[in-house]
């Protein structure tokens, strides 16, 4: 369940890795546990682990877990990483309630059967005070990269979908906008601090120009930092992320 992910670098990571700081700063010398829930074979949870977090991967492919193993241990951080085998839907059953202080369900909400299930347990998993870390495709995005290719029944389909699908063959189960994302989790009791979007300008760069050096590298990351807040852009932004907190009291 790791569309989308790219975590070591980006506007998502740097947010990840700042509330990983905040919550180190706050323990008495334990490491932030971690809860990676649809997690796969690291690709947040090694560099996360990095970091100096105790990072539980739930994931309900055993192969992916066994990926994550190999890569814990290659990365030296193997002691930091716990692989569990088990779902969303029944997360409670598999990790202590509340004992988070960081969940992350980066690419999960789009492929759950219920997503309003699954951001309650997110919610649930994170101690108070906590934080959650969703990361989810965005639908107009989706609708603009579709019409822009030609294919315009697709474009149409999205835009006519309440949930932004393309049929019952279509992988994904949802694709959300700003507004139904920050209501998903204010709905499961939790305060979104942050809303950005990820790839908002960086995606759309021709591949040619990507290439084009250093210099030109170093600006498509300067302008992705400078778009990921703008209201306008993260409305066609390809992924949407939202950082949110459990209330303290």
């Amino acid at each position: 369940m790791q569309a989308g992910d790219r975590a070591g670098g980006g506007q998502v990571f740097r947010a990840v890795a700042a509330e990983v700081a905040a919550a180190q700063g706050r323990s008495t010398g334990a490491a932030p546990a971690v809860l990676d829930v649809g997690g796969g074979s690291g690709a947040w949870a090694v560099p996360l682990a990095r970091l100096g977090c105790a990072v539980t991967v739930v994931d309900h492919s055993p192969n992916a877990l066994a990926a994550l193993q190999r890569r814990a241990r290659e990365a030296g951080v193997a002691e930091l990483v716990t692989a569990v085998q088990g779902d969303v839907d029944a997360l409670a059953e598999v990790v202590p309630s509340g004992g988070a202080d960081l969940v992350l369900g980066h690419g999960l909400l789009e492929v759950v059967d219920d997503a309003v299930a699954a951001v309650r347990a997110l919610a649930a998993a994170s101690r108070p005070g906590g934080a959650v870390s969703v990361l989810v495709t965005g639908r107009l995005a989706a609708v603009l990269a579709r019409t822009i290719a030609g294919r315009l029944a697709e474009a149409r389909a999205l835009l006519l979908d309440p949930e932004g699908r393309l049929g019952d063959r279509d992988g994904v189960r949802r694709r959300l906008d700003a507004g139904p994302l920050r209501t998903l989790l204010a709905d499961a009791g939790l305060e979104v601090e942050l809303l950005q979007g990820d790839g908002v300008l960086e995606s759309w760069v021709p591949g040619s120009v990507r290439d084009d050096g250093p210099a030109t590298a170093g600006l498509v990351t300067e302008l992705e930092a400078l778009g990921a807040g703008e209201p306008g852009l993260l409305a066609v932004a390809p992924r949407l992320h939202a950082l949110a907190r459990r209330p303290a009291g």
